[in-house]
């Protein structure tokens, strides 16, 4: 990454949200940027689009050698592509849940393994992952996505240590509430509402409303092209003053009274 040499970024999840706006802010820094989706039409104007499910081991193998033989190297990966689910855990099929790790932790994983060997190989280069307060705060009835959100912390935390002596560091960011198509798109499952007292409803229009008042994609976005533009950071991190308080509290306070907090937000 020499001083005047346009890096070289990847995104995934780049067509909409968070992650468009990541590759329209690393476009404005003068990166050249490649994105993965599963969409045919990709991110912002000057993004080069791969159609890519990133749950697919070998497309996302093939995409990756492909950037590697067009220009050699990929410097900076932000892995963002994700989802969510929500529903209570006895009324969430196996089946969904395991989809839910699959995209958001597993497909970071998969992008992550076929980016990192030419990495390492240079000695440099930048990982940042995208993960959730969710982590830290574990959401009721939406506990797959928090616990997806988790395992993306965990596995940087390592990571960050495995590949530090190689010259690459590891990242991973933290949005709280952003006003994207994501609210929309979530998968509800409304199944056993009744027996749950109408509180799986309740939990998810609390949070479905915090999100459409939530901060902006392209704040979002710029904040987190900074931090992949950085040499080093912290290895979990927040995004936004008052996320980073809450994650401070979260530390400090007892776990008890932590979340029963968060049960008197969204699981009431």
């Amino acid at each position: 990454m020499n001083a005047g040499t346009a890096k070289i970024c990847l995104v995934t999840g780049g067509s909409s949200g968070i992650g468009r706006a990541v590759c329209q802010c690393l476009l404005d820094r003068g990166c050249t940027v490649y994105e993965f989706s599963r969409r045919e039409a990709g991110g912002p104007d000057g993004v080069r689009h791969f159609s890519v499910d990133v749950t697919d081991e070998n497309a996302v193998t093939a995409a990756v050698n492909r950037i590697l033989d067009e220009v050699g190297h990929i410097d900076v990966l932000v892995n963002n592509a994700g989802f969510g689910i929500s529903g209570a855990v006895e009324f969430t099929p196996m089946e969904e849940a395991r989809r839910q790790m699959d995209v958001n932790f597993f497909g970071m994983a998969t992008v992550t393994r076929a980016v990192l060997g030419s990495m390492r190989r240079r000695a440099c280069g930048r990982i940042v992952n995208v993960s959730s307060v969710a982590a830290p705060a574990a959401i009721p009835f939406q506990t797959f996505y928090s616990c997806s959100k988790a395992a993306i912390n965990d596995y940087s935390l390592a990571l960050a240590n495995e590949v530090r002596p190689y010259g690459v560091t590891v990242c991973a960011v933290q949005p709280g509430d952003i006003r994207t198509g994501f609210t929309d798109a979530r998968r509800k499952n409304p199944e056993g509402d009744d027996a749950y007292g109408g509180r799986i409803a309740r939990s998810v229009a609390g949070m479905e409303k915090d999100e459409r008042g939530g901060m902006a994609p392209e704040k979002a976005g710029r904040m987190i092209a900074s931090v992949a533009m950085r040499k080093n950071s912290k290895p979990v991190m927040a995004l936004g003053f008052s996320y980073k308080v809450l994650c401070v509290l979260i530390k400090l306070l007892p776990v008890r009274l932590v979340n029963w907090l968060v049960g008197l937000l969204y699981a009431r």
